[in-house]
C-alpha cells in the first residue's frame, strides 16, 4: 500500500491500511438475492444499514429470516440428537446434492416430524420397559417377603399346636371352640400396597407414614441391589422395594397420597404364590419383547440420524448463507419504484474490478434485463481500517488491534511488532535450551496446523494455536539471545571457540574468589563462558543487561516518534511536524539519547566514569567540572547545550500549537462558506486529519485545545523518564530467568547427581523437568510475553498510535464458520 498523501513512505501492505471507498449499488429486485450471494463469496464489501430506523419485524425480508431461523432450529435439533446418539456430523458431505432452499425447508420439516415421532415412540417404549423392570423387581422382592412370612407363620402355628397337645384337659376343647368363635368375629381383613421409593427418601417416607396413620401400618422395605432407571425422570437412582399393610379405606387413601408426594411408584401384587409366579413369567416375556422393539427402533433412528449427518454440514452452511443474505438484503433500502434495491458500503479500492465482475455475473445468471449500477460516493465519513494479512502476520496484527484498531491509514505498528515483539521477549527469556523447547512445541502446532485448524480445541490450546507463529518467532529470537548470553539451561558452552580467560594457577581453586586472567583473544560471539560461576559474573551481567535495556528502549521510543513524523507528513499536518515531532525528538535525545551515547562511549573507551553521576549533575550542577567523569573533550559544553535544548523543547511543545490552531480555524471560517469538491482520497485524508485534532468542529474551544496540549506535553515529558525506566524490566526479567535456571540446575539436578543413588537421581531429574516446564517454560514465558506486550502498547505505541479507528468487517461467507449460532 503506497503513500497517497505526501510520497514519503515506500509501498507496504501492512504499513498503512488499504485505501477504502464508499460505494453505492443499485440492484434490480430479480437479481438482488444472487448479487448479494456473489458478493458474500467475494467478501470485500461492508454494507451499511440504510434501514436503521426500522425494527427487525418491519423490514422487507423479515418473513424469510424467520423461515431461516426455523430451519436453523431444526438443524440444531438434529445436531443435539446426533450428539446424544454418540456421533457427530461428518465434516464432508458424501454427495453434493443441489437441493433448493424451498425443497430443503420441506425436507427438514419431514425429517423433524419423523424424528420427533421416533423419539416419542422410543420414550414411550422405554418408559414401559423401565416400569416392567421395576414391576419385576417388586414381584421378586415382595414375593420373597410373603414367602418368608408364610413359612414363619406355618412354623409358629406348628409350635403352638405341639405345646397345646402336651397339656390337654377335658375342658380344653370347649374353651378352644369358644375362643375360635370369638377370634373369627374379631378378625379384620388387612390390605397392602407394594412399590418402590427412592432410597434417599425412604426414612422420611417411613416417618410420614407412621405419623399420618398414628402407627396403624406395618412397613417392610428391602433395598434393590443395583440402581434402577426411574420411568418418569429417566435417571438412574437407588431405590427400596416397600410393602405397606394397612386397615381401612381412610388409611389407604392417606398412604396413596404420601406415595404420590414422595414419587413412589406403586404396582399391583397378588398374595397367591401361583399367581405371583405366573405374573413374573408374563412380565419377563413382555420385557424381552419390549427390549427387541426398542433396539429395532434405536437402529432405525440411528440410520436416520446418520443419513442426516452425511448432509448436515452442507445443509447447515446453506441455511447460514441464506440467513446472512436476507440479513444483508434487509440493510438495503427499497427504491421508490419498488423495482430495485439501493445498497451502500465500504470496499477496498483494489476490489472495484472484482465487485463489478460479480455484479455482471449475477445479472447474467439471474437472467435480469437490467444490470446492477456501481458508483463511488464522495463522503467525509471516516472509513474502516482494513489490513490484508496472512496466517503469519495476522497474529501480530491481533496483538496491535487488542490495544486499539488503527485510525484509517495511520502508520501501523504491526509491521515492526513482527520483529520487535519477539526480540524484546527474547531479551527477557534468553536461554537457547529453553528456546529450543519452545520451538519444538510450536513446530508441533505448525506441522499439524491443517488438521488442528479443522478441530474444536480448548480455550488455552486454541489461543496457543492461533499464536503459533508468534511463539515460533519468540523461540527463534530466544535461541539467538541465549547464544549471546551463552546459557543452555543456565550451563555455558564454548560453542564459538575457547574462552579468552584462564585460572591464575593450575588447580583453579581461586577462580571464583580472586578472578581470572586474559590469555587469548576475546571470545568471538556472546558472553565468554568463563564469566559464568566467577566472582564478577553478576556485576558484569547486571551492568551489561541494564545498559543494553536502556539502549533498546531509547531506540524503540525514537522509532515511535519517527513514525509520528510519517503520520504527520502523510496526513499533511505540518503543525505536528514542527510542534510535536521536532521538540519530542530534541527532548528525548537531549537526555536519554545522550545517555545512550555515553554508554557506547564508555564501552568503547573502557572508562571508569560514573554515568549516574554524570546524568544527575547534568541537571543539578551543569557548570561544575566533570573531573574523572569526563568521557570526551567538550563534554561540559555539550551537556549544557543539550540541557538548554531540553528545557526549550517543553514550551515549544506546549504553547505555539493551540494558538496556530485557533488562527487556522478563524481563517477557514472567515468568508469561506463554499469550497471546491476534492477527490475521494484527499477528502478521506483531510477528514482523518481533522478528526484527530478537532478541526472539523464548528465550535472551536480554545481552552479545551490548550488543556489537551498541556496534558499531552506533561504526559510526554514525564513519560520520557518513566518509559525509559520501564525498559529496565528487560534487565530485571532476564536476570530473574537466568537465576531461576541456575537454582533449578544446581540445587535440584546437581544435588541429586551428587548422592550417587539411582532413585534420588531419577527423582531429581523428574523434579528438574517439571520445574523447568512449569516455571520457566510456562510461567516465565507468560510473564515475559505480558511485559513485552506492555512495552509495545505503552512505551512504543503511545508515541504515534491513536488507535481510534474501527475494523473492516466485510460481508463474507468465509466468516460464517467462525460464528456461533
Amino acid at each position: 500500500m503506497g503513500d497517497r498523501g505526501g510520497g514519503c513512505c515506500p509501498p507496504m501492505d501492512l504499513f498503512r491500511s488499504e485505501a477504502m471507498q464508499l460505494v453505492q449499488l443499485i440492484i434490480p429486485m430479480e437479481s438482488a438475492h444472487l448479487t448479494v450471494s456473489y458478493l458474500g463469496d467475494l467478501g470485500l464489501i461492508q454494507f451499511k444499514d440504510l434501514n436503521s430506523d426500522k425494527s427487525p419485524f418491519q423490514r422487507t425480508y423479515a418473513a424469510q429470516i424467520k423461515r431461516c431461523g426455523e430451519m436453523a432450529r431444526k438443524l440444531r435439533f438434529f445436531k443435539e440428537q446426533m450428539l446424544k446418539a454418540g456421533f457427530s456430523p461428518s465434516a464432508k458431505s458424501l454427495g453434493e446434492t443441489n437441493v433448493g432452499f424451498d425443497d430443503l425447508e420441506v425436507k427438514l420439516g419431514e425429517l423433524e416430524a419423523e424424528l420427533v415421532e421416533m423419539n416419542a415412540n422410543g420414550d414411550k417404549l422405554q418408559r414401559g420397559y423401565n416400569e416392567l423392570l421395576e414391576y419385576k423387581l417388586v414381584l421378586q422382592k415382595a414375593g420373597e417377603f410373603f414367602t418368608s412370612a408364610q413359612c414363619s407363620a406355618t412354623a409358629q402355628q406348628r409350635e403352638m399346636e405341639s405345646q397345646q397337645m402336651g397339656d390337654q384337659t377335658l375342658e380344653t376343647p370347649l374353651l378352644r371352640e369358644q375362643e375360635t368363635a370369638t377370634d373369627l368375629s374379631k378378625q379384620v381383613k388387612l390390605g397392602f400396597i407394594t412399590g418402590l421409593v427412592p432410597r434417599e427418601k425412604s426414612m422420611a417416607f417411613e416417618r410420614i407414614l407412621f405419623r399420618a396413620t398414628r402407627g396403624n401400618v406395618f412397613l417392610k422395605q428391602v433395598p434393590a441391589e443395583e440402581p434402577i432407571t426411574d420411568p418418569v425422570s429417566g435417571e438412574k437412582m437407588e431405590k427400596n422395594v416397600f410393602v405397606v399393610f394397612y386397615s381401612g379405606e381412610r388409611a389407604k387413601n392417606k398412604i396413596l397420597k404420601i406415595c404420590e408426594a414422595f414419587g413412589a411408584n406403586r404396582y399391583p401384587f397378588a398374595e397367591d404364590l401361583g399367581k405371583q409366579a405366573l405374573m413374573i413369567t408374563e412380565v419377563s416375556g413382555r420385557i424381552s419383547e419390549l427390549k427387541t422393539t426398542i433396539d429395532a427402533g434405536l437402529l432405525q433412528r440411528d440410520n436416520l440420524l446418520r443419513t442426516i449427518g452425511d448432509q448436515f454440514e452442507q445443509w447447515n452452511l446453506m441455511v447460514k448463507k441464506e440467513k446472512s443474505i436476507y440479513h444483508t438484503l434487509n440493510m438495503l433500502s427499497l427504491d421508490v419504484t419498488k423495482k430495485c434495491l439501493v445498497a451502500e458500503g465500504w470496499s477496498p479500492v483494489f476490489a472495484t474490478k472484482q465487485i463489478q465482475e460479480a455484479l455482471q455475473r449475477a445479472a447474467f445468471d439471474s437472467n435480469s434485463q437490467v444490470g446492477a449500477i456501481f458508483q463511488v460516493l464522495h463522503t467525509r465519513e471516516s472509513p474502516p481500517t482494513y489490513f490484508r494479512t496472512n496466517k503469519f502476520t495476522s497474529a501480530f496484527q491481533e496483538i496491535v488491534d487488542a490495544y486499539g484498531v488503527a485510525k484509517y491509514q495511520e502508520a501501523n505498528p504491526g509491521v515492526y511488532t513482527i520483529i520487535t515483539f519477539p526480540f524484546l521477549f527474547a531479551v527477557m527469556f534468553g536461554d537457547w535450551g529453553h528456546g529450543i523447547c519452545l520451538l519444538l512445541a510450536t513446530l508441533f502446532f505448525i506441522v499439524r496446523e491443517k488438521k488442528l485448524s479443522s478441530q474444536k480445541l480448548g480455550d488455552i490450546t486454541e489461543m496457543t494455536f492461533g499464536g503459533r507463529y508468534v511463539i515460533m518467532m519468540m523461540s527463534l529470537f530466544s535461541i539467538y539471545t541465549g547464544l549471546v548470553y551463552n546459557e543452555f539451561f543456565s550451563v555455558p558452552f564454548e560453542l564459538f571457540g575457547r574462552s579468552a580467560y584462564a585460572c591464575r594457577d593450575l588447580s583453579c581453586r581461586d577462580a571464583t574468589t580472586v578472578g581470572l586472567i586474559k590469555v587469548r583473544d576475546t571470545y568471538p560471539f556472546g558472553v565468554d563462558p568463563a564469566w559464568h560461576g566467577s566472582r564478577s559474573e553478576l556485576p558484569f551481567l547486571n551492568s551489561l543487561k541494564m545498559k543494553m535495556s536502556i539502549l533498546l528502549g531509547v531506540a524503540q521510543m525514537n522509532l515511535g516518534i519517527i513514525l509520528s513524523y510519517f503520520n504527520a507528513i502523510f496526513f499533511r499536518n505540518g503543525l505536528n511536524v514542527w510542534f510535536q515531532f521536532i521538540p519530542q525528538m530534541i527532548f528525548l535525545n537531549s537526555l536519554f539519547g545522550y545517555l545512550s551515547f555515553l554508554i557506547i562511549v564508555k564501552w568503547c573507551t573502557g572508562s571508569q566514569a560514573d554515568l549516574y553521576h554524570i546524568l544527575i549533575y547534568m541537571f543539578l550542577s551543569p557548570t561544575d567540572e566533570l573531573g574523572e567523569n569526563q568521557l570526551f573533550p567538550g563534554q561540559k559544553i555539550t551537556q549544557q547545550v543539550l540541557l538548554l535544548l531540553a528545557l526549550v523543547s517543553v514550551p515549544w511543545m506546549l504553547l505555539p500549537k493551540p494558538f496556530l490552531l485557533k488562527r487556522e480555524h478563524e481563517n477557514r471560517h472567515q468568508g469561506q462558506s463554499y469550497a471546491a469538491l476534492e477527490s475521494t482520497d484527499e477528502t478521506l485524508l483531510s477528514v482523518a486529519n481533522h478528526d484527530s485534532h478537532g478541526h472539523d468542529h464548528e465550535e472551536f474551544e480554545f481552552s479545551e485545545i490548550f488543556v489537551h496540549q498541556l496534558i499531552h506535553t506533561i504526559e510526554f515529558v514525564l513519560g520520557a523518564v518513566s518509559n525509559t525506566a520501564s525498559y529496565l524490566r528487560l534487565w530485571a526479567l532476564s536476570l530473574a530467568h537466568s537465576e531461576l535456571s541456575v537454582v533449578f540446575y544446581e540445587k535440584v539436578l546437581l544435588l541429586a547427581w551428587g548422592y550417587n543413588n539411582i532413585i534420588i537421581l531419577i527423582v531429581g531429574i523428574i523434579v528438574f523437568i517439571f520445574a523447568t516446564v512449569g516455571v520457566l517454560l510456562i510461567m516465565e514465558t507468560l510473564s515475559a510475553f505480558l511485559h513485552a506486550l506492555r512495552l509495545h502498547w505503552v512505551e512504543f505505541q503511545n508515541k504515534f498510535y491513536e488507535g481510534d479507528g474501527y475494523k473492516f468487517y466485510p460481508f463474507s461467507f468465509a466468516l460464517l464458520d467462525d460464528e456461533e449460532d
